[in-house]
């Protein structure tokens, strides 16, 4: 029996779901949200005794940039909003490096994504925090399945109706299905790093733990905040057909992601924080790939068209 959303559409749209999951790609998503989770939580008293080196600071900082570049600047501001134009070279390697954060391939990133936005804060989000009520209860609920919760369902979004222009290009499908060897290189290559920079098994193994594990523990939950606490919280200054708010703590973290009312208000600007003191790495990352010509048609904010966007309630 199918619902709603798997039958087709009047008028032959494609449906919004294309089947589920296998079991086995249920237990890796169960492998790579929990095993991150549970090394963030030995993080604190792993530190404190004698498992942090300067050397794993760095290492996590600079895989923490890589793969989160790779997802607010290549998944979510190029690949699924189109942003702004990039050549293949540049097309490529942010499809690689956002798979580096793993979060999924990026087709499936994609797609989740754009339905995300077709039906923002209604039936048919798969993270929306507004789905069960607006009661404590209803939010506490809403909340754990915006930020983790929905990562575990097993309905897959149709990737033919929400990115078909990335299934017609061979070069992102070929990187797609390498997700499962970026995953291990994200993993393995800070060990290999770590390892041969101290020439010690202990170099390699901390390295593993924190600019592997723990990085891609961090990077989940900043992304998964603005699934969650960015759709419960914070300041709308602008007009968006739901509840995405400016949760200005998260910022640096984000790389930009959490000014999220300007980007549902715009979704296809590639500036996200554009008020005073809105500080937007990615959007800094765009205009350095704009200068050495790597990225053309970027589509810059302009006064006019945040004063039309403008709230007037």
């Amino acid at each position: 029996m199918t619902t709603a959303q798997e039958r087709t559409a009047p008028g032959g749209a494609k449906p919004t779901l294309d089947g589920q999951n296998t079991h086995g790609e249920s237990a890796l998503v169960y492998v790579f949200v929990i095993l991150p989770m549970l090394a963030l939580v030995a993080a604190v008293p792993f530190a404190w005794g004698w498992g942090l080196s300067w050397l794993d600071i760095a290492l996590a900082v600079g895989f923490y940039l890589l793969s989160g570049f790779g997802v607010t600047v290549g998944f979510h501001r190029y690949f699924t909003h189109r942003s702004f134009a990039a050549n293949r070279g540049l097309r490529n390697a942010l499809a690689i490096a956002g798979s580096l954060a793993l979060q999924g391939d990026v087709i499936t990133w994609v797609a989740d994504h754009r339905r995300h936005h077709a039906f923002s804060d209604k039936e048919g989000d798969p993270h929306s925090p507004w789905l069960f009520g607006t009661t404590p209860r209803a939010l506490a609920k809403g909340f754990w399945h915006a930020h983790t919760g929905w990562l575990f369902g097993k309905a897959r979004t149709n990737a033919a109706r929400f990115a078909p222009d990335l299934l017609a290009d061979r070069d992102i499908v070929r990187i797609s299905k390498l997700f499962p060897l970026l995953t291990a290189v994200s993993l393995l290559a800070p060990a290999v790093l770590g390892g041969l920079l101290t020439m010690s098994w202990w170099g390699a193994l901390t390295a593993f733990f924190w600019a592997g594990l723990v990085r891609v523990g961090v990077l989940h939950h900043v992304t998964w905040s603005i699934n969650s606490i960015c759709h419960m919280l914070g300041e709308r200054p602008y007009a968006s057909r739901d509840k995405a708010g400016n949760v200005w703590p998260l910022a640096i973290l984000s790389m930009g992601e959490s000014w999220h009312n300007l980007h549902h208000a715009d979704p296809t600007c590639a500036r996200h924080g554009v008020r005073r003191g809105q500080v937007d790495m990615s959007a800094r990352v765009i205009w350095a790939f704009e200068k050495l010509g790597w990225a053309t048609k970027v589509r810059w904010p302009t006064p006019a068209r945040l004063e039309r966007l403008a709230r007037t309630d």
